[in-house]
């Protein structure tokens, strides 16, 4: 069974909750891979920073996300989920977007309903949807064109009527979507997640930031409605902050002294990144002796 069959098994299957942070680049990646996070999800938030240095704006592009992503998966062992945006066109570019994903190795990917150029939602103050029609028409292009049945396919709603994001979580199930995701700014509790898992019946993914409802959900509630339980920003903001800290009093100092968040040693970094594992991996092909006498004889 491939990891993508067992991901798909324990996701639809047995009912779990993957747990999952979000990572912006395989450095990120191999650290969220080393905890006890079930997942990883590439979170376009944090590619666009990244790999661009420009907010999530939908700048990048398709390749560009999927360099990223494809650098990701090859260096760890556990699920990856990706952003895929708006799937970076209409329902043939969707198509595109879906197999090349596929192709890279995700367990499940994530399509939301926003016009294109889409803007996050956790920053912009407005962003269009598409009509529902159109959003119902990308999921089944998305549906249809994948060739692996066990990839997980979301549907994310940037609707942000309460009704309106109920009424397209329903069409993008009967579209063929695996999971629903909602955005924070479409409900006001609890209360609303039950009852549009209840209407759409798919589980929901959640995207779990601090400072939005959403975040206080208790870890049981969230393991009632949601399949996929994410903190998204968590690693980069983290990372950001401790730069910042580091890099301001290394300034101010003029000496180590002044960096009040402490550094990984390189003993511990050489053991996260492999150096030792590759070194030796070198070493054993290198030496190895390679009999070549027999062709000799022959000839």
């Amino acid at each position: 069974m491939t990891t993508r069959q067992q991901f798909h098994k324990k996701v639809m299957g047995g009912g779990s909750t993957i747990w999952m942070a979000g990572a912006y680049d395989a450095l990120s990646a191999t650290l969220i891979d080393q905890s006890n996070f079930d997942g990883i999800f590439t979170t376009g938030f944090g590619v666009s920073a990244s790999l661009l240095g420009t907010p999530d704006l939908e700048i990048y592009t398709l390749t560009e996300n999927l360099n990223v992503v494809n650098n990701i998966v090859n260096a760890v062992k556990k699920p990856v989920v990706a952003d895929t945006d708006t799937g970076y066109g209409n329902v043939i570019n969707v198509m595109r977007t879906v197999r090349d994903f596929e192709k890279a190795g995700v367990a499940a990917l994530i399509l939301e309903d926003q016009r294109s150029p889409k803007k996050c939602p956790a920053a912009a103050a407005e962003f269009p949807v598409l009509p529902i029609q159109e959003a119902t028409a990308k999921i089944k292009a998305a549906v249809d064109a994948r060739k692996d049945p066990h990839m997980i396919i979301v549907a994310r709603t940037d609707a942000v009527d309460p009704n309106e994001a109920i009424d397209r979580a329903c069409a993008y199930a009967e579209a063929g979507a695996d999971l629903i995701q909602p955005i924070s700014r479409s409900f006001k509790g609890f209360e609303d997640l039950i009852k549009l898992k209840t209407l759409c019946q798919r589980r929901l993914s959640l995207q779990l930031m601090e400072g939005i409802w959403m975040g206080d959900l208790t870890k049981e509630q969230v393991e009632s409605v949601a399949a996929f339980a994410t903190y998204p920003l968590v690693p980069m903001m983290s990372a950001i902050h401790a730069i910042q800290t580091n890099l301001n009093g290394l300034h101010a100092s003029k000496s180590f002294a002044g960096c009040k968040v402490p550094q990984t040693n390189m003993k511990d970094y050489k053991e996260l990144i492999g150096f030792e594992r590759i070194q030796d991996l070198q070493k054993h092909y290198e030496t190895m002796v390679f009999d070549s006498s027999s062709h000799q004889k022959a000839a």
